[in-house]
């Protein structure tokens, strides 16, 4: 069953769509996919920006950018028509929750909030962090209104569900029971409260005292009492940005390798994204191996290796000879068509043998490498087909695998018309 064809310019050029997600699990190539996508729809006129959370850095490099930063840069080398402009950036998680403390809270407290030791080691390392950061920053980047497109790299996760997880999760957090707990004595304040810390809290904060040390203890109620009127700010905008993601201006691209693995966890997304409607546009099935010679199949090829290494049709006893048309045999006998003048010379005949020799190994080393080429296409095609046949709905394209990696605009543009034509291998 073949799934329909994935057109990347059309989602690039329609100007409804203003935020692409690429999405999928880890080491897929989400972070080359999306900038190829920034590249093209850059150079056939849209402003974009592509949002990294790559910590590689590559989308820097390929870009020709010095590093990228939690502000918007612009990448030069852009050519094609309409004034389209590429930025790019890369999440700075501690950066990006700092800018929401200090949007939302007056200095003095932003300043407590941000001195506050276990503030510090939530917002650079907490479970979800990133992903919800990421979140916060693609609201950022669509409230400004300065773009065309938004492409979103997503973070290179355990699971690719973890993007949509995150503000759940830190919402859940936020709204535990624990926090909850250590937001009363300052929620009742004065006498009441004290009342309440003293007698009610007295054995917890003994026991987390000795689990955490009382030193974290007092930071982390600290913390919460700075943080307790932007909690509900955390919540809102984790859900308005979670709407941003369910609105018709918004493209999911699942990004897998065509493997069992990759694309399992491409299965499990593109149900995700069903089950929370938010549209999906299709599958990137990144670095599909092929062949020029896929008439030989891997058993042909196998067989004339093996031909070769045995007593193969090159060792005949008759030579040449036996190898032409039998219309063209002389029936003379042997001497009769031999004269003196053509006997081979006996050094000669075994340089002959050494060289048909080393001709005969490397052609069945090659036979064997196309062999294996041609069972890692039809592995590649029997995962693929097991995808298509759970999810015919799903548009597809192929990008061809690259002998080497991207590291350029060049090579940029390169996957972005594969992306675009669907040039798989022939």
């Amino acid at each position: 069953m073949s799934a329909p064809a994935l057109d990347a310019d059309a989602l690039l050029d329609d100007p409804a769509i203003r935020i692409v997600v690429c999405c999928g699990s880890g080491g897929v190539g989400k972070t080359t996919t999306a900038a190829a996508l920034g590249v093209r729809a850059a150079e056939r006129g849209r402003k974009v920006v592509v949002l990294t959370i790559d910590p590689a850095r590559r989308l820097a490099q390929s870009m020709g950018i010095d590093s990228l930063d939690n502000v918007p840069r612009r990448v030069p080398g852009i050519e094609g028509e309409g004034g389209g402009e590429l930025h790019a950036m890369m999440l700075d998680m501690k950066r990006t929750f700092d800018e929401v403390v200090e949007a939302h809270t007056d200095a003095e407290r932003a300043r407590a909030i941000l001195e506050n030791p276990f503030y510090q080691s939530l917002s650079a390392g907490f479970a979800g962090t990133q992903e919800y950061m990421a979140m916060e920053k693609l609201g950022q980047l669509r409230a400004r209104d300065e773009w065309d497109l938004i492409i979103v790299d997503t973070p290179p996760s355990r699971s690719a569900l973890d993007f949509l997880d995150a503000p759940k999760r830190l919402g859940s957090f936020l709204d535990g029971k624990f926090i909850k707990v250590l937001m009363a004595p300052a929620k009742m304040g004065g006498r009441a409260g004290m009342k309440f810390l003293n007698v009610g809290m007295s054995m917890m904060t003994g026991t987390l005292g000795k689990l955490l040390g009382g030193q974290l203890l007092r930071d982390v109620q600290t913390f919460v009492a700075a943080m307790d009127t932007m909690f509900g700010g955390f919540r809102t905008r984790a859900d308005a940005t979670y709407t941003l993601l369910q609105a018709p201006g918004t493209a999911f691209l699942v990004v897998a390798a065509p493997e069992r693995d990759a694309l399992r966890e491409a299965a499990y997304f593109v149900e995700r994204l069903a089950s929370e409607d938010m549209p999906l546009a299709g599958l990137v099935l990144n670095r599909v191996h092929g062949s020029e010679a896929a008439r030989l199949s891997a058993e042909h090829a196998l067989a004339a290796a093996e031909n070769l290494d045995g007593v193969g049709i090159v060792d005949q006893t008759t030579g040449k000879a036996g190898l032409r048309d039998p219309a063209d045999r002389s029936d003379a006998p042997p001497e009769a068509v031999a004269t003196p003048d053509t006997t081979p010379d006996p050094a000669e005949h075994t340089d002959h043998e050494d060289h048909a020799s080393h001709v005969d190994q490397l052609t069945a080393g090659l036979l064997r490498l196309h062999a294996e080429r041609m069972q890692v296409v039809a592995r590649e095609q029997r995962t693929r087909d097991r995808f298509t046949a759970l999810h015919p709905e799903v548009a597809v394209t192929e990008v061809a695998a690259l002998p080497g990696d991207v590291h350029d605009l060049e090579g940029l543009r390169a996957i972005g018309h594969r992306l675009a034509t669907g040039s798989a291998p022939a």
